[in-house]
């Protein structure tokens, strides 16, 4: 299987994944009538996909013992369940999050789910695999939390009046950061304990999870939202070929960067490629100010913000490449 033999390789990588992660959701802007649950069943489908393809490609070069097929016959069967559980706690964080953006705003959202993640991520994942220098590793998560609250002020400077901040909307963000959070090291114990998951084969079950998780949470939330009327399946039925394309595209995306992310933590260690993945919000704030001008209108302020964001961020990715040695 194709792993990175040097820090630049698996830097590339790292980076490749948090372009991927902050760039997904660009997909459902080009959507038209087609709520985000029914959208999410094409988008759990196409990350199963694109891992079973890189699967039987990337990660099947060679036929040695770390190639996808023969790392699956090998794995313990404890890992394949660890796996599971944590596509599963990330499916369950994600549609959250996005209850979450709609109840509360992307100001309030995005810093305190992301930026739980990033600190329960990077924490026990290092527990779980001490890889790296844990005080670089240490400074560079607190500059990238630094920038995610950057981030929330941005967009919070958006708006043009204030509005209060539900304890429902705050509580669901909370939740949607700690279980966001808890996928990495789940997958840290699928892959490095016993007979370990490889990077491929672990990205395979954790979208395996997402995807068989969806008849529990997506069903559940189609008939119990929290944001809007409940849906029913007919809708998906009805609904346009370029939504469902759409919604393909975007799990294809999302699911390139998780592979690469678990690809390069066979490098570096899951912690130090979390914590790279989780630029993501710097990513979607350029998408946000270059393509769909959301800051157009936010003055002074707004820019000072995203400036001191990108500043922060690239200290953030300076500093936990550096823990690598």
């Amino acid at each position: 299987m194709f792993t990175p033999q040097t820090l630049g390789v698996a830097l590339v990588m790292m980076i490749t994944s948090a372009i991927c992660w902050g760039s997904w959701a660009n997909t459902y802007k080009g959507v038209k009538n087609y709520r985000f649950e029914l959208f999410y069943w094409d988008y759990a489908v196409g990350i199963f996909l694109i891992s079973l393809i890189l699967a039987f490609t990337m990660g099947s070069t060679g036929n040695d013992t770390s190639s996808f097929l023969n790392n699956v016959h090998s794995a313990d069967s404890s890992n394949i369940v660890y796996a599971l559980i944590g596509g599963a706690l990330f499916n369950l964080a994600n549609l959250l999050l996005v209850a979450g953006i709609d109840i509360a705003g992307l100001s309030v959202a995005f810093p305190v789910a992301i930026g739980i993640a990033l600190v329960v991520g990077v924490v026990l994942s290092y527990a779980l695999q001490p890889k790296g220098n844990a005080g670089l590793l240490a400074a560079g998560v607190a500059c990238a939390l630094i920038a995610v609250i950057l981030d929330g002020k941005a967009y919070g400077s958006l708006a043009r009046g204030e509005r209060s901040v539900s304890r429902k909307g705050l509580m669901i963000c909370v939740v949607s950061g700690i279980l966001m959070g808890l996928w990495a090291p789940f997958m840290t114990h699928a892959m490095t304990r016993g007979n370990a998951l490889g990077p491929y084969s672990g990205a395979v079950f954790l979208t395996l999870g997402a995807l068989l998780s969806c008849f529990i949470w997506n069903v559940y939330f189609m008939k119990n939202p929290l944001v809007g009327e409940p849906v029913g399946f007919s809708g998906f039925f009805r609904a346009p070929a370029s939504g469902h394309v759409l919604g393909l595209l975007g799990g294809f995306v999302w699911g390139v960067g998780t592979v690469f992310n678990l690809v390069a933590a066979n490098f570096t260690g899951v912690a130090i490629s979390y914590a790279i993945g989780q630029s993501a919000p710097m990513v979607a704030a350029l998408w946000g100010v270059l393509i769909w001008k959301e800051f157009a209108g936010g003055g002074s302020r707004a820019k000072a913000y995203l400036t001191l964001m990108f500043v922060f961020y690239g200290l953030a990715i300076f500093l936990v490449a550096r823990a690598n040695g």
